[in-house]
């Protein structure tokens, strides 16, 4: 891996809930409530959690699709938040995003060549030689056929659109692509195909990811890095090798213990959470996760647990640890 690429420090999205133009919000979603990471040069940084726990909001506010509500986004340098219109315009020729479903997010009535050459036009790149060039040189990279580009996305199949999907997001030649659930639409057999892919791709164009996924078998074939999200904070963070062969977290270990295990022969301890996840409207105090946690102390329920590194490349958010019986 090389230098730091993004840095993301106390990101905070929270959505009002209620009122209107005369009438102030009966309260707020803490969509994502005070994250920090660093994703380097050339990793692929996964991000993971149960559905609703603010990791597309994540995605979505590094780009600034949605404005956040505080924080701080470094990407090479630049503030991110600060920048004005042109410059971000300038800024989203090196960050891209990929949709998880590849179908909605094309316009239907326009032609495969349009959608992905409208990222020259905005950017003013090419001239009509060079850019019939670069189409079809992405429409091979991406292993579709060059004659694909006069047809209309619902002539593809749903891998066939995740594939053009890819090849608009390499059109500026990007650093960082934003993959959020890229495969989760897909057949099992298409997945295999677009994951590898997507290591293709990150080989020869020297990308770097974040790949959002709730797909844990998905992140450990694919992800450098993995960060566990709950309920709009970073739980765990560590090496997906060390991630996965021994999680800290109680929720962490939650998730491992429910990945299939592809031998008949070997069974897993399944840690069964009680209860539903909290609301991200009135989140429980001090850890979020403390109702559901079969560690829970008192303390977890009066103080928010600091974000610490624990050893190596390894960080929690939780009370247990600096506790010697857990170690």
């Amino acid at each position: 891996m090389g230098a730091e690429l993004l840095k993301v420090s106390g990101l905070v999205k929270h959505y009002p809930v209620g009122g209107g133009s005369f009438r102030k919000p009966r309260g707020v979603v803490q969509a994502v409530d005070g994250v920090d990471l660093t994703v380097m040069e050339g990793e692929t940084f996964g991000l993971v959690g149960e559905s609703g726990c603010g990791k597309t909001t994540l995605g979505r506010c590094i780009l600034r699709l949605e404005e956040p509500t505080a924080g701080e986004v470094i990407f090479k340098g630049q503030d991110v938040l600060r920048l004005k219109r042109k410059a971000l315009q300038d800024l989203r020729r090196h960050i891209q995003i990929v949709f998880q479903d590849p179908y909605s997010s094309m316009n239907p009535r326009k032609t495969i060549k349009s959608i992905i050459a409208e990222a020259f036009s905005i950017h003013h790149l090419f001239t009509s030689e060079e850019r019939k060039r670069r189409l079809e040189e992405l429409m091979t990279v991406v292993g579709l056929l060059p004659d694909h580009l006069s047809r209309y996305p619902h002539e593809f199949s749903g891998g066939q659109r995740q594939r053009i999907c890819l090849a608009r997001a390499l059109a500026l030649n990007p650093d960082l692509i934003i993959a959020d659930e890229p495969v989760s639409a897909l057949d099992v057999s298409i997945k295999s195909q677009i994951i590898n892919l997507l290591i293709q791709l990150q080989r020869r164009f020297n990308l770097t990811y974040m790949f959002i996924s709730h797909d844990l078998s998905v992140v450990r074939h694919i992800c450098d890095r993995v960060a566990v999200m709950y309920l709009g904070r970073i739980v765990e963070l560590a090496r997906a090798s060390s991630l996965f062969a021994r999680p800290r977290h109680p929720y962490t270990e939650a998730l491992m213990s429910a990945v299939p295990v592809p031998n008949p022969e070997k069974r897993r301890h399944r840690i069964i959470l009680h209860g539903d996840p909290p609301s991200p409207l009135h989140p429980p105090s001090g850890c979020t996760f403390h109702p559901r946690c079969r560690h829970a102390m008192p303390k977890c329920g009066e103080e928010k647990p600091l974000f610490q590194q624990i050893e190596g490349g390894t960080w929690v958010a939780c009370h247990l640890y600096g506790n010697p019986s857990r170690e």
